[in-house]
């Protein structure tokens, strides 16, 4: 694996909130008491960690790398649900705004919100300050804690194949892990190789991964 670049996007743990199915943006809920039972330290070791500067991903953050400091970037916030931070399926559905948002979500926009596209190019942002750490500090391990859509949205945008953005897994408390050729990082290229993190094994003992055909 030498010279290449590995970053590993780790969604918070379940949160009170996710547990009663609500929308969680911009607004806080605290990790269960199950959940931070589960977060235990991965094996590899980041050089870099990144975090939402939003609780339930600093708090992640300390469980995962507890002898590590995080740099928060309110770039890699979830999506805003305006209107609708903290408010449930049942108690929005006969909303006409929320209908058609739900029939166009990356057309339509929640109620005081954010855009899907105002939230892409917010990640982006955030995207291309990583990368001008990873290449001015010479680091070839980087974590980011972040959430559920910011993962999604990054591996439609970096997966070596490709997928619609609701059709990746973002599981709480685990994530991704992309390893980039030096090169392909810096020009915005997909990634070579794709795990889960943590880790898991197949039925036949091998790893779960993704690779890029060129």
């Amino acid at each position: 694996m030498d010279g290449n670049l590995v970053i590993t996007l780790w969604r918070h743990g379940l949160t009170e909130a996710n547990e009663r199915q609500a929308y969680l943006g911009w607004s806080d809920s605290p990790l269960t008491r199950r959940a931070k039972k589960q977060l235990i330290p991965p094996v590899v070791k980041p050089e870099l960690i990144y975090t939402s500067d939003l609780k339930r991903c600093k708090e992640t953050a300390g469980l995962l790398f507890p002898e590590k400091k995080a740099f928060q970037k309110m770039e890699f916030r979830e999506i805003h649900f305006g209107d609708w931070e903290g408010k449930t399926y049942e108690e929005l559905k006969g909303d006409r705004h929320y209908k058609n948002w739900m029939n166009a979500p990356f057309t339509e926009s929640p109620p005081g919100g954010e855009s899907f596209k105002e939230f892409g190019k917010r990640v982006e942002r955030g995207w291309e300050q990583v990368k001008a750490d990873i290449f001015s500090k010479g680091i070839r391990q980087t974590a980011i804690v972040t959430h559920g859509g910011v993962i999604r949205y990054l591996l439609r945008q970096y997966a070596p194949v490709e997928k619609a953005f609701w059709e990746w897994n973002a599981p709480h408390g685990g994530g991704w892990t992309m390893t980039f050729k030096e090169e392909d990082l810096r020009r915005g290229r997909h990634c070579t190789l794709l795990q889960e993190a943590p880790i898991t094994a197949n039925p036949d003992g091998s790893e779960n991964t993704i690779r890029h055909k060129r």
